[in-house]
């Protein structure tokens, strides 16, 4: 069918061109989109820069017409016989070894041959392209000694293995186009040894005896047999050999179908064969790439089809703990893709199609997201630390029972787990509730060398560039250490990166000036600027918020205890504490020994506090994996507290023998306390409840322990004089 015909058709509303013989057509800069070519012949045909979103070329044959195929394979066997003839030169080089009486001719062979094996060696370890950066070098220096008249001979051995060299390069280049274009390295080796033999052998008789006819043929049999080996590893995606692949593409791909330039957008391939098929600048949005044929010897141009591993995971859609990071894959496909433990750090998955995928556990720090569709999809402790989520993002139907806030590291595993409580999960619909507040807000984070009048005078000029971006401070907050986050409300429509972009520009820049530089900068709105560089400075300096956390464990195998009424005490003890707004409170139950660490990590508590069992010196008891009881000892304990020695100032040990582990602690901690022995139930929960009274009300932690213990006696139970306060 002619292209005119098909255009002709297409014009009059036919848009199902199945199985038609589209070969040679051209049907450059036409508009196509939504035209159905399922199982078409498109060999050869010319797609550039037509509009094919929506196309359907499910399993469209794509590629050369026979005579582009038949003419690059004479080609190649042409240029296989040209690379026997450079491999006879190499066993020249070993031939004038053995023949050449002249001392200087004998020499400058041997550093030919020197730098030719030097160059196959780096070639296969390294690449091609770093050994021809070796033989420049190699190069350069023979000839400043020649120049400085000490090695005349270095200058002309380099110069023979140079020439010795461009023709390996030819050889490469040959037998890795014959690989491509038409399969056949086995039959571009037998032709390029068999000539590489007769030339060996004519130059050898001619000058030479035995011997060197027999080094000679296996010298140039040998470097023959290297340079196949290279075509093969470029063909087989191997990235050393990068160079030879994308010359052999790129030649194999002239006269092949050819999509440069074209808008491929939601254009499906699904069992397409798209062999020598260019795609240079291609607009490769959602393009479905499943089980497409023969994707490796595409020209791919500056596309996410670039990366093997990609291909890879379009054509399988099986990407599990894989590592994407940093990798441009905007727009990509991955419906369906099961992506659970990737890793997307800093990737680019704008507008892609993330449809029903399995993302569990994923990694997207810092993962660009603006219009990424995850409907349907599974979250399911993913880590997303500073993704670059939008309010064009799409959560519709999203499967998320928690996330991480943070990325994990070897001794936190599960950082800023949200819900916070881990027995607790986000119900149907709840996870797209729990992020919208982070899409609709600009979140401004400095972590180190907090400057005030900078971040005052640099939001004030944001403010007043973006007028219709609607920006309205929200909160601000000291994050601990050297860390601050201003958080602005923002409209729907604003680019919030394009914002803190520009905002962080200013605020390097004014953080830079000098004193008078400043001073002039803010005196036409110094009351504006001074004002928020107020506030700032109060948070900075006066945010005393303490965090407490409280840990509990009561092992299956232990006696039962009313941990979750003295939790709930403390809490509401707190609660309508006077200083109440000065505590952050944490809770993790069912403790094993490991969660201690991850929980400090993860709240950043000042002070702690542990409920549950203990044992004396045979420790405290945890939980193990299955519930049961755990002892760890006042060693290990002396030593976790010790890491944390400069953010953790109290350690209550509300456990019964505690007291030698309270020991052990209080060498590194300020404020510890323990038990001398068994302490009841009801008399343990008296103690916290009076001890946090007095915390919430700004007393001291020796108040706060005379006051539990007093609480014990007016209870009228028991244990009074049990609780033990040490210092450090």
């Amino acid at each position: 069918m002619k292209a005119r015909e098909l255009l002709r058709r297409y014009a009059e509303g036919e848009r199902d061109f199945c199985r038609a013989n589209l070969r040679g057509q051209s049907f450059k800069g036409e508009n196509l989109s939504g035209a159905d070519f399922r199982e078409a012949d498109i060999r050869s045909a010319d797609f550039s820069n037509a509009n094919l979103t929506g196309a359907n070329f499910r399993g469209a044959k794509g590629g050369l017409q026979k005579r582009w195929a038949i003419s690059l394979v004479g080609v190649s066997f042409l240029l296989s016989a040209v690379s026997g003839y450079c491999s006879s030169i190499v066993g020249f080089v070993v031939v004038s070894i053995f023949n050449s009486s002249s001392l200087d001719n004998q020499i400058t062979s041997w550093v030919g041959l020197i730098v030719v094996i030097i160059f196959c060696v780096v070639t296969i370890r390294q690449g091609i392209a770093t050994a021809f950066g070796a033989l420049a070098v190699a190069v350069a220096g023979a000839l400043v000694l020649a120049f400085t008249g000490a090695g005349i001979l270095a200058l002309t051995g380099a110069v023979t293995g140079a020439g010795a060299l461009a023709f390996a390069l030819t050889l490469a280049f040959t037998l890795a186009v014959a690989g491509a274009v038409a399969g056949t390295l086995a039959l571009a080796f037998a032709v390029a040894g068999t000539l590489a033999l007769a030339f060996v052998l004519a130059i050898a008789v001619a000058v030479a005896g035995a011997i060197a006819v027999a080094v000679a043929f296996a010298v140039a049999e040998a470097f023959t047999l290297f340079i196949t080996y290279i075509a093969w590893r470029a063909i087989k995606g191997d990235e050393k050999q990068a160079l030879i692949r994308n010359i052999a593409v790129a030649f194999a791909a002239t006269g092949g179908t050819n999509f440069r330039g074209a808008n491929l957008t939601d254009t499906d391939f699904t069992g397409a064969t798209l062999k020598n098929t260019d795609l240079r600048n291609a607009t490769l949005t959602r393009t479905c790439w499943q089980n497409t044929k023969k994707l490796d010897l595409i020209r791919p141009g500056k596309t996410y089809l670039k990366d093997t591993q990609v291909r890879q995971l379009l054509l399988t859609r099986q990407g599990q703990d894989k590592n994407f990071d940093n990798l441009k894959l905007r727009g990509i496909n991955l419906q369906g893709a099961n992506l659970a433990d990737a890793s997307f750090i800093a990737a680019d998955l704008s507008e892609a199609n993330l449809q029903d995928a399995d993302l569990s556990r994923a990694k997207l720090k810092q993962t660009q997201l603006d219009e990424t569709n995850f409907t349907g999809a599974t979250l399911t402790g993913s880590y997303i630390e500073d993704w670059g989520i939008t309010s064009q993002t799409n959560f519709t139907g999203v499967r998320c029972e928690y996330v991480y806030m943070r990325v994990p590291t070897k001794n936190n595993p599960d950082p800023l787990r949200k819900p916070d409580n881990n027995a607790e999960v986000f119900t149907d619909g709840e996870f797209g509730d729990f992020i919208k507040p982070i899409v609709d807000t600009l979140d401004l984070y400095h972590n180190q060398g907090v400057d005030p009048r900078a971040i005052a005078i640099s939001f004030k000029e944001l403010a007043e560039n973006n007028p219709d971006a609607e920006l309205e401070i929200v909160a601000i907050e000291k994050r601990g250490g050297d860390k601050f986050l201003l958080r602005a409300k923002t409209s729907t429509e604003a680019n919030k990166s394009e914002l803190s972009t520009e905002y962080f520009e200013t605020y390097n820049y004014v953080k830079a000036l000098a004193q008078p530089e400043i001073q002039a900068l803010i005196a036409d709105n110094s009351q504006q600027i001074r004002k928020l560089e107020n506030v700032v400075t109060t948070v900075l300096k006066n945010d005393q918020r303490r965090g407490i956390l409280l840990l509990s464990a009561n092992p299956v195998n232990t006696t039962k205890l009313r941990l979750d009424e003295e939790i709930r005490e403390i809490k509401e003890g707190l609660k309508r504490a006077k200083q109440r707004e000065q505590f952050v409170i944490d809770t993790a139950e069912a403790v094993r020994y490991r969660d201690i660490h991850r929980a400090i990590l993860d709240h950043e508590p000042q002070i702690l506090h542990f409920s549950g069992h203990g044992s004396g010196e045979d420790g405290l008891a945890f939980e193990d994996e299955a519930g049961n009881i755990k002892l760890i000892d006042a060693e290990a304990l002396g030593e976790l507290f010790e890491l944390f020695s400069d953010q953790i100032e109290c350690v209550v040990l509300n456990a019964c023998y505690s007291q030698v582990q309270a020991t052990a602690i209080a060498q590194h901690i300020n404020y510890v306390i323990g038990m001398n022995q068994a302490i009841p139930d009801k008399a343990g929960i008296e103690f916290a409840i009076g001890f946090y009274d007095a915390l919430g009300a700004g007393r001291t932690v020796d108040f706060a322990y005379k006051l539990g213990c007093n609480l014990i006696k007016r209870a009228g139970v028991p244990g009074a004089l049990i609780p033990q306060l040490l210092t450090k």
